[in-house]
């Protein structure tokens, strides 16, 4: 059985790594270029070659439709000899009897085509590389595009959570933001909306810090503070809430039933020299000198026409120890009163009160670091119970009025306490005013 064309194509195509129409276009272009150039080859060799060519565009010779030959055309009688000698064979064979009998004339035919053929081979692994790095580009460019997006999701939840936490946080504090702007600007609506934003920012970041608090296993309270991200500030808000209020209550069942008490707002103002004029000048409280390790307790009852105790102060030059705590128990006077004591013992107070403040409970021993519990039961008898609203810590209220606010969490007696014991030379003058909103 004789070859037929694909087998033809399939030998050639593994011999030269070309496809035989390819290798038979290569041998062409190499013949008409080299011939009589770099290439020699004799009359009766270069009328077979064409004799091939002939065959591999026509097929076999066919005088009929074939032009005659003129009689002094001897060349062309004798490549029309050469033609008929090929016989039938196919056009496949013809080429590759061309592509053979080129190879076997010219030695620099086979360089010729390995050159091309690695040329080939490089453009192709080229472009596989190229479409590869193009390919690797758009998928990191995909990847980039995910990411961008899930850190864009992950910043507009956090900030969302931001703002449900902070809109939660100001309809607490709103009506009694909206008294203390109205007394500090009377008739001034863009002035008082301008000092509420800000008391809720204040209120916001003073909310977010009392959140790092956390109670050592030993019981040692300590303050670490953490890096909280804005994304999950609000679940943690509520963990923290609902864990707070259940120690409390289970303190309570274990000692006395009051209610839980609120968080207290907290804010800083920079009208430092105003607020002493104003002071100074009669129209607030009043001005105190606190000895060197002196403590000053002022004790404001909670007013049966109020809901809402705010304070400010500051000092002259230094910093001072600031903390608020509640004295449950209905007040024997329902007046606004401020009493004040100078000495470390607190002899104003009176015995129940001096035991009260003497005792391990209910003692701060570090300013910096002052105690976290949330609510102190007394352990003595007849002696009313404190609770701890701010902690005792040291001030720079030198540098900017320190304000606050609380929500009355029942009947009592508001405890502000100005710690300068920790100060063995120097007393601080004090400029404070307390008032209470309905």
């Amino acid at each position: 059985m004789s070859e037929t064309v694909e087998d033809v194509v399939i030998e050639e195509g593994e011999k030269w790594g070309f496809p035989l129409k390819e290798i038979y276009r290569l041998s062409l272009k190499f013949y008409k270029e080299k011939l009589g150039k770099a290439v020699y080859i004799s009359y009766e060799d270069n009328l077979k070659l064409v004799a091939f060519t002939q065959q591999a565009t026509h097929g076999p010779l066919d005088f009929q439709n074939t032009p005659p030959v003129g009689v002094l055309d001897v060349i062309g009688r004798d490549r029309r000899l050469a033609w008929q000698q090929l016989g039938q064979i196919g056009r496949g064979h013809a080429m590759q009897g061309f592509i053979d009998l080129l190879d076997r004339l010219c030695p620099t035919f086979k360089p010729y085509v390995e050159a091309i053929r690695k040329d080939k081979e490089e453009k192709v692994k080229q472009a596989e590389q190229e479409m590869q790095l193009e390919r690797d580009r758009q998928e990191l460019e995909r990847l980039k595009v995910e990411e961008q997006k899930k850190i864009d999701d992950e910043k507009n939840r956090a900030e969302q959570q931001k703002r449900q936490l902070q809109n939660m946080l100001n309809q607490q504090t709103f009506h009694q933001f909206k008294a203390y702007a109205e007394k500090q600007f009377p008739g001034n609506p863009d002035q008082q909306a301008h000092l509420i934003r800000q008391l809720q920012n204040e209120h916001y970041h003073q909310y977010m810090q009392q959140l790092q608090v956390q109670v050592t296993p030993e019981g040692i309270n300590k303050i670490q503070t953490k890096v909280c991200s804005t994304e999950n500030s609000l679940e943690r808000a509520e963990l923290a809430t609902e864990a707070e209020e259940n120690q409390y209550q289970s303190e309570n069942e274990e000692s006395f039933e009051y209610p839980v008490i609120s968080r207290a707002s907290m804010w800083t103002r920079s009208d430092l020299k105003a607020f002493k004029a104003e002071v100074s000048a009669g129209s607030g409280d009043g001005v105190i000198r606190v000895g060197h390790g002196d403590t000053v307790t002022v004790r404001v009852p909670t007013h049966e026409g109020g809901s809402c105790l705010f304070w400010e102060f500051c000092t002259d030059n230094y910093d001072i120890g600031f903390g608020v705590y509640f004295e449950w128990g209905k007040s024997y006077t329902s007046e606004v009163s401020v009493h004040i004591s100078e000495s470390d013992d607190e002899e104003d107070l009176g015995e129940d009160e001096e035991d009260l403040e003497s005792s391990d409970i209910a003692t701060v021993d570090d300013l910096e670091s002052g105690p976290l519990q949330t609510t102190i039961p007394s352990s003595l008898q007849n002696k009313p119970p404190v609770s701890i609203i701010v902690p005792i810590y040291r001030r720079d209220c030198q540098n900017e009025v320190y304000a606050g606010s609380h929500v009355y969490p029942g009947d009592g007696v508001y405890l502000l306490k100005f710690d300068n014991s920790y100060s063995l030379w120097r007393s601080k003058t004090l400029y404070y005013r307390v008032f209470y909103t309905r």
